[in-house]
């Protein structure tokens, strides 16, 4: 399915989902936490930091810290690659998944929305 937005929309459609998120005491992610979050859960394994900071075109100090939050909140997990002890891998964990699956039906209802109106 294709949806058609105008530039104005697409921004009324992330309003409204920031606006849901937030009524609901989602965490609060900073772009950069979602844009990590979001690679670490779409992409194929496995991440590394080295990867993910290639990827995001961000320091790998900036993916460190980034890690660290999410990693606080639970929403990924460090885990020193067995291979190459000096990698560490980023991976998935269960809250994680059920964050970004309630953050799709968030955004797939502030659609649906905006094309009922």
């Amino acid at each position: 399915m294709t949806i058609e937005l105008s530039e104005l929309a697409a921004l009324d459609l992330w309003r409204r989902v920031i606006v849901s998120s937030v009524r609901l005491d989602a965490p609060d992610l900073t772009a950069r936490q979602m844009a990590l979050l979001l690679s670490v859960y779409l992409t194929p394994p496995p991440h590394t930091v080295r990867g993910l900071a290639d990827t995001l075109k961000i320091s790998k100090p900036a993916i460190t810290r980034a890690v660290d939050r999410l990693s606080n909140m639970d929403l990924v997990r460090r885990k020193t690659d067995d291979t190459d002890r000096r990698s560490v891998l980023v991976q998935r964990t269960v809250r994680g998944s059920v964050f970004l699956r309630e953050y799709g039906e968030i955004i797939a209802a502030a659609a649906r929305k905006i094309q009922k109106d």
